[in-house]
């Protein structure tokens, strides 16, 4: 058992990703029909993918203000996130080029797209599927990045009760008639959105890594309208994962009542106004397809209520140790996401019509495999990252804090934290 302040985050990640994990297995392991008899009762994945979100909602605000500086947050991100991110991209790739797997038809017949979508993370909300299937959540961490950054340039960040109100209402009152694509309608609207995309995330890294305040603010403007991508262009096409432009609204409402629970345990924001977001929030996660087209009320109903029961149960636990596996697990999260997928088809591959075999050699795989891409790609990522850093702050000076961190009270100061465990 391992205790610390934000051990529980880890081994609710941890727990997170092996719920996601086994999801994905179980098609293999009981049959499809059995899968889908248990898939109309409860959602599985869905539940493990929020628990993911509410980390990140929480997580986030917390890097962030740690040191009150855009310009560490968004190098620790990109070396957080991306060399296990170009990692998967390549295995995916050559699984594809051994003929082990097939890279759906987005990837071949809009290559151009695709690749751009895949630079910026943002595939899933221009319609295109990833190289590997669960890259489409990605998207919404990236847009939800964006956002928040913008309001912390703008010192709006402590805004979250009500941004999760707000887009919990929208998708109340407006999701059943908010456009699914009308950004990205047709192949070469995708073409030229991931096009200006790829512009927009790199002309805010430039801003927010040079420092100066002018650019900075511009392109905070900038990241928060990225939320028109999930508003307007939630479902562009059948391949997106979100259902509808309100379902994908609903998944930035989620991690913004993780920012809710951050800001009302550090007493930045009050307790009834995070009560009420949070009480609207898990409300629309249960009803929002039943509004929409009369299904899945028990289905979501169950879900919401556990994803709460399990983020309530772990905060309420946080001061008390945590069970070391999780823990351990927590911290190969993200190469146990992005890789379990390409080893369930070696898996598979290699012992077919053996789903026992298959499910031992899985979960021993990708355990190994996330323990090694971790050792080798996930923390040579984070050192060059802090390389960078000083790069960075020798070349522009370095960056001005964007807020009084010594008023941000009660902010836990969690040393390696944001460049290590930070939620994806």
């Amino acid at each position: 058992m391992i205790r610390n302040r934000l051990t529980w985050l880890d081994a609710l990640r941890g727990y997170a990703a092996a719920v996601v994990a086994l999801f994905h297995l179980s098609p293999v392991l009981i049959g499809q029909d059995r899968h889908m008899a248990v898939f109309r009762h409860f959602d599985l994945g869905r539940y493990g993918v929020l628990l993911f979100f509410l980390v990140s909602g929480y997580v986030i605000p917390m890097s962030l203000e740690r040191h009150g500086s855009l310009r560490r947050f968004w190098v620790g991100r990109v070396f957080r996130i991306y060399p296990a991110y170009l990692l998967a991209i390549g295995i995916g790739l050559l699984l594809a080029a051994c003929g082990w797997q097939r890279l759906h038809a987005t990837v071949h017949d809009e290559t151009v797209a695709s690749a751009l979508g895949h630079a910026t993370m943002l595939t899933d909300l221009l319609g295109l599927r990833g190289v590997v299937r669960p890259f489409w959540t990605l998207s919404y961490e990236m847009v939800f990045y964006l956002i928040v950054a913008g309001l912390f340039a703008w010192r709006r960040h402590r805004d979250s009760a009500g941004w999760a109100a707000g887009l919990a209402l929208t998708v109340l009152v407006l999701g059943g008639h908010l456009p699914a694509g009308l950004l990205t309608g047709g192949f070469h609207e995708r073409r030229i959105a991931a096009g200006l995309l790829v512009l927009v995330l790199a002309g805010s890294l430039l801003a927010y890594l040079r420092g100066r305040r002018s650019p900075v603010l511009i392109v905070g403007v900038a990241g928060v309208a990225t939320v028109l991508l999930p508003l307007l262009n939630g479902q562009p096409t059948k391949w997106a994962s979100a259902g509808s432009s309100g379902g994908a609204v609903l998944l930035l409402a989620v991690m913004f009542a993780g920012t809710v629970v951050y800001r009302v345990q550090y007493g930045q924001i009050g307790r009834p106004g995070a009560a009420a977001a949070l009480t609207l929030v898990l409300v629309t996660v249960g009803i929002d397809q039943w509004l929409r087209d009369g299904t899945s009320l028990l289905r979501n109903g169950t879900v919401a209520a556990a994803v709460a029961a399990t983020f309530a149960i772990a905060f309420l636990l946080r001061n008390r140790a945590a069970p070391s596996f999780l823990t351990w697990l927590g911290v190969v999260s993200f190469p146990v996401y992005l890789l379990h997928m390409p080893v369930l088809v070696v898996a598979s591959r290699l012992l077919p019509g053996h789903p026992a075999a298959i499910g031992g050699v899985f979960v021993a795989g990708t355990l190994v495999v996330a323990w090694t891409a971790h050792h080798l790609v996930e923390r040579p990522g984070q050192e060059l990252g802090r390389r960078v850093q000083r790069h960075l702050d020798t070349r522009f000076g370095p960056d001005t804090p964007m807020i009084d961190t010594t008023t941000e009270g009660g902010i836990p100061r969690t040393g390696s934290f944001g460049m290590q465990r930070e939620s994806v």
